[in-house]
């Protein structure tokens, strides 16, 4: 079965590395003293550069080294089984295995009051060993993903309960064969026997588990009860748990409680928040506030003398104030006034509050429609981040009207208001600006809200100097 192939294939994985480990290491050995990387100059200051140890004595730190990165590697999830993970997860797990393997390794010589190690040697091993470790597990990854294609090591399972879950457990799998899932069935009691979806039939009904689990051929049972059955689901684990059988749940409320849930303990009483806010949480607002005000003074530095430029051409192109200020939604409802260069003829508040902008508009003047394009006309909602009503990156604001019209139409949209809007977002950088999908928009914006982490707040940034400035749905 499936968990002794796992067994075997984990014990070789770490013979392979342990092996892997000793190759980097010699390898780093010859690439450091007996390659043209020896002749840099940066590596004068080397305690090696001069005199350096034999192989033979180099070598006896692996005895330590190579048990040591071994456990690293077991803690940093380099021997979970990867169905499912991702590429860029598995080598974030290397390059994080081999940061700890280098300070492990320091706290090795350290002890060892070692001082004529080669540095150089330490750095190019940590370089080698990243590169011998993704070359091996990719090549691992793809042999495996073959083999599951052919119809070898696949994982065998049933599903109980036929729901939107399992239909949606199916679609990825079925979309998914590298996974290597096999699905012998559905048990249902509600659906008829012999009903297929995606060529997986129903087989019988949940009480039919008394009779396939003895058997003993499945690797997983997946429980995919639809939500009006949950009285059920006690009785399935229990008989699943009693015959050994590895079981996994798979909600059928994926429309209401969010993919990574936040979990908390009341004394023992499971508690699950509907809505995980990461910036609910003071340290991270705190830290996202410093990143804003920063951000906004660097911005004021780089685009000063531009806005300067673009507003004296406003004033001597078109009569009437140079920046624009709209009421917008904010952070829990509030509404505030949002600064942009105006970039359209003045026109009674009645008419702008309720109207979108359209193609070919004849109320954009000729400047308004360059910058409206390259964003330069959102540039003035820097002095609304210095005054704490927006941050550098969130969901954009939206105007009152279309929030009371929205929030009737489209489920979940209100949720965005919990977190400050931003003069960037995620969904902006991923083509939803201007006149595109609402839906869409509120899709990637609950994904931000629900995932903060100042490292996406920086990658958005970043994709936004490349791809966000120039909006072609901008009228």
């Amino acid at each position: 079965m499936i968990k002794e192939n796992q067994k075997i294939l984990n014990r070789l994985h770490v013979i392979i590395d342990g092996l892997l480990l000793a190759l980097s290491y010699i390898f780093s050995y010859y690439l450091r003293f007996y390659s043209p990387l020896k002749e840099l100059k940066i590596l004068r200051y080397d305690p090696a550069s001069t005199s350096f140890y034999t192989l033979t004595e180099y070598s006896t730190i692996l005895v330590l080294l190579i048990p040591g990165y071994l456990i690293i590697y077991y803690y940093s999830n380099l021997y979970v089984p990867k169905r499912s993970q991702s590429k860029r997860v598995d080598l974030w797990n290397i390059v994080k295995a081999n940061f700890l393997g280098l300070g492990y390794f320091t706290l090795i010589l350290y002890f060892m009051n070692e001082s004529d190690f080669s540095r150089a040697l330490m750095g190019i091993f940590f370089v080698t060993n990243v590169i011998f470790d993704t070359i091996f597990r990719s090549f691992l990854s793809y042999s495996i993903k073959t083999a599951r294609r052919k119809g070898y090591n696949l994982k065998h399972i049933v599903l109980v309960g036929y729901s939107r879950a399992a239909e949606a457990y199916i679609d990825r799998i079925m979309v998914n064969p590298q996974w290597g899932y096999y699905i012998h069935g559905i048990l249902d009691d509600n659906v008829e026997r012999g009903y297929t979806y995606k060529k997986v039939k129903v087989i019988g009904c949940i009480d039919d588990l008394l009779e396939i689990l003895p058997q003993n051929h499945l690797d997983e049972i997946a429980i995919t009860l639809s939500i009006d059955e949950y009285s059920k689901l006690q009785r399935i684990v229990g008989l699943c748990e009693k015959s050994g059988v590895h079981t996994k749940f798979i909600p059928d409320y994926q429309n209401v409680i969010p993919t990574i849930p936040y979990m908390e303990d009341l004394n023992g009483l499971p508690v699950i928040n509907i809505r995980n806010v990461p910036l609910s949480n003071l340290y991270n607002r705190i830290l996202k506030r410093l990143v804003d005000i920063l951000g906004a003074l660097a911005a004021l530095l780089v685009f000063g003398i531009p806005m300067l430029i673009v507003a004296l051409i406003i004033k001597i192109t078109s009569p009437g104030p140079i920046i624009f200020t709209q009421v917008r939604v904010g952070t829990h409802n509030r509404e505030f006034k949002m600064y942009k260069f105006r970039s359209m003829e003045i026109q009674p508040e009645s008419k702008e509050k309720s109207a979108w902008t359209k193609f070919n508009d004849p109320r954009v003047t000729r400047i308004g429609r360059i910058i409206r394009k390259t964003s330069i006309d959102e540039l003035p909602q820097i002095f609304n981040i210095l005054k704490g009503e927006m941050s550098l990156v969130g969901p954009r604001p939206e105007r009152p009207f279309f929030v009371e019209k929205f929030k009737e139409e489209i489920p979940r949209y209100m949720i965005k208001h919990q977190v400050k809007p931003g003069l960037t977002g995620w969904a902006q950088i991923n083509g939803y600006r201007g006149d595109t999908s609402i839906l869409k928009r509120i899709e990637y914006d609950l994904y931000y809200i629900e995932n903060w982490t100042l490292r996406l707040d920086i990658k958005i940034l970043f994709l936004t100097i490349f791809k966000g400035f120039v909006n072609k749905n901008a009228y």
